[in-house]
């Protein structure tokens, strides 16, 4: 039973762009072959990929070897992607080579291999690994690209010579103008205390005086009215 991890594909079709029929290869023999084939779809991996249906210039080489084909190629791709700096859409070319053992039973090219369909050789599934395999993850539209102004978003390759913006200290200003107030909101905040600290003390001692005051009146009331009874008496 084939192994779940083995790249096989599902009977290969002898008249799809990118299967090679092995029948013609002899006992240790090799054939080499150039084809210009149309790109699958979905050969890409994040901001970049090839255009589907894009032109794909194959070298392919295949070498009979004990056990299946020994694959050789290389190919050249269009590339368009979106830079990852400025993210500006751009297009590209890279040429990438690989080898691969396809082999004509399970295991013969480990787990994770790739096998014959018969004489049919399907080159796609090593094609697509090795492709994708070599697109960068952050492409760029020009090695030194510049990449985007960090505070209005214009692209610096595009603005004046000398773009910039002042300096306005950005969160730290903030925070040192918080600084600095402050000394002054607690410094109002102590006057504002004394003050009312005063203007409680006066109250009380208004309000005590008042008392003070009609004590002695009513003091003064009583010695008179102590007074009168003993005059009365002596009478």
């Amino acid at each position: 039973m084939p192994n779940a991890n083995t790249k096989r594909a599902k009977r290969a079709d002898p008249r799809a762009p990118l299967v090679f029929d092995t029948r013609t290869l002899g006992s240790a023999s090799a054939r080499s072959e150039a084809r210009t084939v149309p790109a699958p779809a979905d050969l890409g991996a994040g901001m970049i990929h090839v255009p589907a249906g894009s032109d794909l210039e194959l070298d392919v080489q295949l070498e009979e070897v004990t056990g299946g084909v020994l694959v050789t190629a290389s190919v050249t791709a269009q590339l368009a992607g979106e830079c990852a700096r400025c993210l500006d859409e751009f297009t590209s070319v890279t040429k990438v080579r690989f080898r691969e053992l396809f082999a004509d039973e399970v295991g013969g090219s480990g787990d994770d291999g790739y096998l014959l369909d018969g004489d049919l050789l399907d080159l796609e599934s090593a094609l697509r690994d090795a492709v994708v395999l070599e697109l960068p993850l952050s492409p760029l539209c020009a090695a030194d690209c510049p990449g985007l102004c960090s505070k209005c978003g214009v692209r610096l390759a595009d603005a004046e010579p000398g773009h910039g913006h002042p300096d306005d200290g950005g969160v730290w200003a903030v925070l040192a103008v918080l600084k600095d107030s402050v000394p002054g909101r607690l410094a109002e905040a102590g006057t504002a205390g004394a003050m009312t600290s005063g203007t409680e003390t006066s109250g009380t001692e208004t309000a005590r005086t008042g008392t003070v005051g009609q004590n002695g009146q009513q003091d003064a009331a009583s010695s008179d009215g102590a007074t009168g009874p003993v005059d009365t008496q002596e009478r």
